[in-house]
C-alpha cells in the first residue's frame, strides 16, 4: 500500500468516524434544542446538502480531470466540512444547521471528486480490491464504533463537547493530507531538477 493511499485513507477515517458520532443524534439536537427545529426541517437539512453537493460535484470533477491541483482542492473541501461541527456549537435556530448543511455540501462537492480521483489513479496494481475493501471495513468500523460513543457522550456530558471532538477529528483528517502536499511537491522538485539536468545534457552536446 503506497504513501499516497495510506494517507488519503487516515483522513477519510478520521473524517467519516468522526461524523459518525454526531449522525445518530444530529436529528435529535435539532428538534430538541433549536428553535424552528422539526422532524421535517431535519429532512429539509439533510435535502440542502445533498442539492448542494450533487449541484457542485459533477461539474468541478470536469474542472480537477484537467488541472494538477486536486490535493489543494481537497484540503479546501476538507477544511470546509470541518468547519460544520463547530457552528452546530454556536446554532440556537434551525438557520444555522441550513448554513451548516450548505457550507457541507459545498466542501464534498468539492473534496468528494478529488478525493475519488487521486485514490483511483494512485492505487496498487493487482491490490486494488484489497485496498478498496480495507478503505470500507476500517471507515465501517469507524463508523459503527463511533455512532454509541458519540450518542454517550451527547448525553452524559453534552452536544457541545461531541461537536467540539467531531470538529477536531475533522480538522486533523484535514491536516494528513497536508503530507500529500509535501509529498507532490517534493515530486515536482525532481521532476524539476531532472528537466534542468537534461537541458544541461543536450546543450553539452550539441556544443
Amino acid at each position: 500500500m503506497n504513501q499516497t493511499i495510506k494517507l488519503l485513507m487516515i483522513s477519510d477515517i478520521f473524517l467519516i468516524t468522526g461524523f459518525g458520532l454526531i449522525e445518530p443524534i444530529l436529528a435529535i439536537f435539532i428538534k430538541e434544542n433549536l428553535v424552528g427545529g422539526t422532524i421535517f426541517t431535519v429532512g429539509l437539512a439533510s435535502t440542502l446538502f445533498l442539492i448542494t453537493k450533487s449541484i457542485i460535484q459533477l461539474p468541478f470533477s470536469k474542472y480537477v480531470d484537467n488541472h494538477e491541483d486536486k490535493i489543494k482542492w481537497l484540503i479546501v473541501g476538507t477544511l470546509l466540512i470541518s468547519f460544520v461541527p463547530f457552528i452546530y456549537i454556536f446554532a440556537n435556530n434551525i438557520n444555522f444547521i441550513y448554513v451548516a448543511q450548505i457550507i457541507n455540501g459545498i466542501g464534498a462537492g468539492l473534496a468528494y471528486p478529488t478525493w475519488l480521483g487521486l485514490w483511483s489513479t494512485h492505487l496498487d496494481k493487482q491490490h486494488e480490491s484489497f485496498e478498496w475493501s480495507f478503505y470500507s471495513t476500517m471507515t465501517g468500523l469507524g463508523t459503527a464504533l463511533a455512532a454509541s460513543i458519540g450518542a454517550a457522550v451527547a448525553q452524559f456530558i453534552g452536544f457541545t463537547y461531541t461537536f467540539a471532538f467531531v470538529g477536531i477529528m475533522a480538522l486533523t483528517g484535514c491536516l494528513i493530507l497536508f503530507g500529500l502536499e509535501r509529498k507532490n511537491r517534493k515530486l515536482e522538485e525532481i521532476e524539476s531538477f531532472n528537466y534542468h539536468k537534461k537541458r544541461k545534457l543536450i546543450y553539452k552536446k550539441i556544443h
